[in-house]
């Protein structure tokens, strides 16, 4: 039997280009990877050079290149041939974005329908907070991000040292929702990050400390608030997620999970552009002072550990 996949469609007439078109989009689509599929695409695009779907999925597999110019280049032609379709107008958008091309940017954001206020510079305006995920294809931490346009996000939370990530850093993000997070009493969409766009002045720190109870790691925290150092205590603030929870809405098990006793020690994520202030606060939390302070010393070490896990831009 002859497999006739891979060859060059023969075709003369319209409708023999529209059909073989459209086999090479269904070949492509059932790959089910977009990289495998981008010479299908190629062909595709050889046989009709105004095809938007065509143009719209070379764009796609650019974007997840990160291969912004042709990003670009393809998904302005998608949305110019397509004008209802929000997808194409979207990854014009991003890949605009990730180019610092803002005058294409805004274009993209206005045919999408997205008010943004007049200017000709980067958009930095509030769009309220979102769930970002670092490191899509690894362990894919998610944190909490302030959204100053439709795909750029302030870091808010501090990431794990391992994630390559710091709070305050300005990242770039997708506009495909991939799960879910609850606030409050909102559910909000999870977007991927794709690249970092501007790094964060700050180092993320990271102290392992002992603490008797929550009364005492409350003094802790509030020496630390009263210091104005950035902080969190990822001990009781994180939680490993499994793939499934992670790309949806988390479920009650991972809450069941965290229940458990009093930890032997906790351990705090710091974010300063310097350390004098946390180590001075986590010094003089441990050293105590007065009897307690003396009862304290009795006990094992209290500061077990305070080290840098992510060096800013500006540490050598």
């Amino acid at each position: 039997m002859d497999d006739n996949r891979g060859r060059e469609p023969d075709v003369s007439e319209p409708e023999d280009i529209e059909d073989a078109v459209s086999r090479l989009l269904d070949e492509a689509q059932a790959l089910d990877d977009i990289e495998a599929a981008m010479p299908l695409y190629e062909r595709a695009l050889a046989l009709d050079p105004e095809h938007a779907v065509v143009h719209y999925n070379i764009g796609l597999v650019h974007k997840y290149r990160g291969a912004w110019a042709e990003s670009l280049h393809h998904n302005r032609i998608a949305s110019e041939l397509a004008p209802d379709d929000e997808a194409s107008h979207w990854n014009m958008g991003i890949a605009a974005t990730a180019l610092r091309d803002w005058p294409a940017a805004r274009e993209a954001w206005r045919r999408a329908g997205i008010v943004i206020a007049e200017g000709e510079g980067p958009i930095e305006e509030d769009f309220g907070m979102t769930p970002v995920r670092l490191n899509r294809e690894d362990r894919g931490e998610v944190v909490w991000a302030r959204r100053i346009d439709p795909v750029r996000a302030v870091i808010a939370n501090i990431p794990y040292g391992s994630s390559g990530f710091r709070e305050g850093d300005i990242v770039l993000h997708d506009g495909a929702a991939v799960g879910q997070r609850e606030l409050g009493d909102r559910i909000y969409s999870v977007f991927n990050v794709l690249e970092l766009f501007e790094a964060s002045a700050c180092s993320t720190y990271e102290a392992e400390v002992r603490a008797r109870d929550a009364a005492d790691l409350d003094a802790l925290v509030q020496a630390l608030d009263a210091a104005k150092v950035e902080h969190e205590v990822w001990t009781t603030n994180m939680r490993i997620l499994c793939r499934q929870c992670s790309e949806g809405l988390p479920h009650e098990h991972h809450d069941e999970e965290k229940a458990a006793g009093w930890p032997d020690s906790h351990v705090l994520g710091i974010s300063a552009t310097s350390p004098d202030a946390a180590r001075r606060v986590l010094s003089q939390w441990s050293a105590g002072g007065g009897f307690l302070g003396r009862l304290r010393r009795a006990d094992a070490e209290r500061l077990l550990r305070f080290e840098c896990v992510l060096a800013g831009p500006s540490v050598h």
